[in-house]
């Protein structure tokens, strides 16, 4: 029994989910992110370091 519903129906995103540019947390270069919660370029999560899990070292000195 079907409930009616088209799962190729596309259902319209929530308004705080759209894509916009943003700042990647890692490599701090402007990119498109699709949704909202990415927040890592694609170029960083290509790269071996994030795929092995290797944690950030301090970019910036306080001094």
């Amino acid at each position: 029994m079907s409930d009616g519903s088209d799962p190729d129906t596309e259902h319209p995103r929530p308004a705080h989910d759209i894509p916009k540019v943003r700042s990647c947390l890692r490599c701090e270069e402007t990119f498109a992110s699709e949704w909202s919660g990415e927040r890592i370029c694609s170029r960083c999560k290509k790269s071996s370091a994030w795929k092995r899990g290797v944690p950030l070292s301090n970019r910036r000195s306080d001094g």
